[in-house]
């Protein structure tokens, strides 16, 4: 006989499962001691919700669920942040937490809330595990509605009674592979007459393009049609950037340089948008028409209410859609010629050596220490503004962000799990002094998992974009700041080495130079937000909005 731990670790093993982030408790104790002798590496954090976070950044790099763990109350309430970050962002993830026994409590009430009833708004599924003998089920049941579309986190509690109890050895059950149909023939029609009607038409590329299933068809589909295309935040480097189409990525709603071609269109395939991201341009009346392509029916909000809908697995409906219009668009590309103003702009300034360091500079030093399958990992602050606008990407989930639930606390552990799945690749997290200290803690695992990380904390001694949000908005100046500790020796107290930037010379070296030493490095520079206001108000709000051609 076994006992129903063995079981869950079996069925985990039995989904590929190697790794699972979390902190465990008592209630946890049976399945850390099934997964002592099992392949699976349990990878200890110092709090619950990097956990989470580092979990979900696993199924969004690989498309197959994540794994973390932790205790009942306090401990699986701790995940609740990462079980949002997983719901908002479209990521596969599996969240194991204990409870008290259910067949009998000698605590009573102590450290228990209904845990699966706290999770059920979060997540896809979420379920107790009330016999042994239902683990195989529940375990393959979970994977598999994590992993279809739309992605997301699932909660499974295991009480401590269960997790002992002796059970047979039901058969674990096969994984297989998850199909999606492709998008109905009269869709695809529908969406090309559009496309070949239109006089001026653009791609936007959205969150859901990232998903690794997706990529061939969508490169695809912008090759054969010559067709430019910007990006959404997450939409980031799913067509690689460098090509002669790539327009910009709409960081802002409205107002910013790469709505000139927003605006001029008059058709716009919305492929892959999920609007739980910050809008990339709002559509109201006079706009031009929106086609959308995606796996899910698309969500009506007031900004967006597209005019067709293309509903499938997004690359082979991509390229049945290039079939039909394959040698027939003369007027593709008919806002190319906008292409080099935005980007001249959006690449002002980007070498100048003020220091404190400009947001600009700052983007482009990274981008030069950074190869083309390197991973950037940003936190969320004003800095991830000025890397969705000016930051280049060919290659796709290599600029990791969050524009959907855009918490805090997640730029560090989310780098930390790409340096574990890549460590052959340069793997730099990007934090504001805010961000940063919310999960600071977790550089004692990077450094005890001996991985190979850059950490930049951009310093400003504030919450520095709801400061500047709080200047636009004609507020005083109160309630944002606060003091740092010396990061250098902060570093240097967890076994990491820590660096200060003094000139703006001194970048570009200092991150090569902790690349090339290998283990965990945190680089501290200032950065001066001025431009903020110069660029993202002030000159922004001088562009005239751009009439359509008649």
């Amino acid at each position: 006989m076994t006992k129903a731990s063995d079981l869950l670790v079996a069925a985990l093993e039995n989904e590929g499962v190697d790794r699972i982030f979390g902190v465990p408790g008592e209630e946890n104790l049976d399945v850390v001691e099934s997964l002592r002798g099992s392949r699976i590496d349990l990878v200890l954090t110092r709090h619950e919700q990097p956990a989470a976070f580092m979990a979900a950044t696993h199924g969004r790099l690989t498309g197959r669920p994540g794994v973390c763990l932790s205790t009942l109350g306090p401990g699986a309430l701790n995940l609740v942040t990462g079980a949002a970050y997983a719901h908002l962002g479209a990521m596969p993830m599996v969240m194991l937490t204990g409870q008290k026994g259910i067949k009998g409590s000698r605590q009573a009430g102590f450290q228990m809330v209904d845990t699966v009833a706290a999770m059920r708004p979060l997540t896809k599924m979420t379920r107790q595990v009330v016999a042994g003998a239902t683990i195989p089920t529940l375990v393959r049941d979970a994977f598999r509605t994590a992993m279809e579309e739309r992605p997301g986190p699932v909660h499974l509690e295991l009480p401590e009674d269960v997790a002992g109890e002796e059970v047979g050895p039901p058969p674990l059950i096969p994984p297989h592979p998850i199909e999606i149909p492709v998008a109905h023939r009269a869709a695809l029609d529908r969406a090309a007459e559009m496309i070949l009607a239109a006089e001026r038409p653009l791609v936007m590329l959205g969150a859901a393009c990232s998903r690794p299933r997706t990529t061939a068809g969508l490169q695809g589909f912008v090759r054969r049609t010559r067709i430019p295309f910007f990006t959404t935040q997450m939409g980031k480097g799913t067509v690689a950037g460098g090509s002669n189409l790539y327009m910009g990525t709409a960081a802002l709603s409205e107002r910013d340089y790469v709505h000139e071609a927003i605006e001029r269109a008059d058709l716009i395939i919305a492929i892959g948008h999920d609007t739980v991201e910050k809008p990339p341009f709002l559509m109201g009346p006079g706009g031009p028409k929106v086609i959308h392509v995606s796996y899910t029916p698309a969500h009506v909000e007031q900004v967006y209410f597209p005019h067709a809908e293309v509903v499938g697995d997004v690359g082979p409906s991509l390229e049945l859609l290039a079939d039909r219009l394959d040698g027939r668009l003369h007027r593709a590309g008919a806002l190319l010629p906008l292409r080099e103003g935005i980007l001249g702009r959006i690449a002002d300034r980007a070498e100048e050596d003020r220091f404190p360091l400009t947001p600009q500079r700052l983007v482009h030093d990274v981008r030069r220490v950074i190869p083309e399958d390197g991973i950037v990992a940003l936190d969320n602050g004003m800095y991830k503004i000025w890397f969705a606008r000016n930051y280049r990407t060919t290659v796709a989930n290599t600029l990791l962000l969050d524009n959907a639930l855009a918490t805090m606390g997640a730029g560090l552990p989310s780098a930390m799990m790409a340096a574990m799945l890549h460590p052959d690749r340069r793997v730099l997290a990007v934090c504001g002094d805010g961000g940063f200290m919310m999960n600071s803690q977790e550089m004692e695992t990077a450094v005890r998992r001996r991985l190979n990380l850059v950490v930049l904390v951009l310093e400003d001694g504030a919450f520095g974009m709801i400061r500047w949000k709080q200047s636009v908005d004609g507020f005083p100046d109160h309630g944002m700041t606060f003091g740092n500790p010396d990061f250098v020796r902060y570093a240097e107290a967890y076994g990491a080495r820590g660096h200060r930037i003094g000139a703006a010379a001194e970048l570009v070296p200092t991150l090569e130079a902790a690349f090339r030493a290998g283990g965990v490095h945190l680089v501290a520079v200032p950065v001066d937000y001025a431009e903020n206001r110069r660029v993202l108000v002030e000159e922004l709000a001088a562009r005239l909005p751009v009439a359509p051609p008649a």
